[in-house]
């Protein structure tokens, strides 16, 4: 399959589910007692999604490259940000578990994406 838009990008669209569930977790009222770690993990998990949609107009493997580390630095901080929430009860094990388990998911993905355009460039 052709890649013509980033949404046609497999992992974008685990991205995107990530993101989603982020923005579903921090909406709880325990979440939002701490505005600061709520929206800081919102922005690092929208950085994932919108650094793919930026390299879609660049259009450079060099660059995408970057944007994929950039992408995997924030999965990282996702995940990180993650333990804190469960360790302040914001969150129930059950989502601390899915979530994280998605974010290894997508490092793991970006890591494939890394590879592939250092062999191919």
């Amino acid at each position: 399959m052709k890649i013509e838009t980033f949404e046609d990008i497999q992992a974008w669209k685990k991205w995107r589910e990530l993101t989603n569930r982020i923005y579903e977790i921090t909406r709880s009222d325990n979440f939002n007692k701490d505005r600061w770690l709520r929206d800081q993990i919102r922005r690092a998990s929208v950085s994932i999604v919108s650094n793919i949609a930026e390299w879609f107009e660049r259009n450079t493997d060099k660059e995408f490259k970057q944007f994929l580390f950039i992408a995997k630095w924030s999965c990282w901080e996702v995940r990180s940000q993650l333990y804190i929430a469960y360790d302040q009860w914001y969150i129930q094990e059950k989502d601390f578990t899915e979530i994280s388990a998605l974010c290894v998911e997508i490092s793991k993905m970006i890591s494939k994406f890394i590879t592939y355009l250092h062999q191919t460039t």
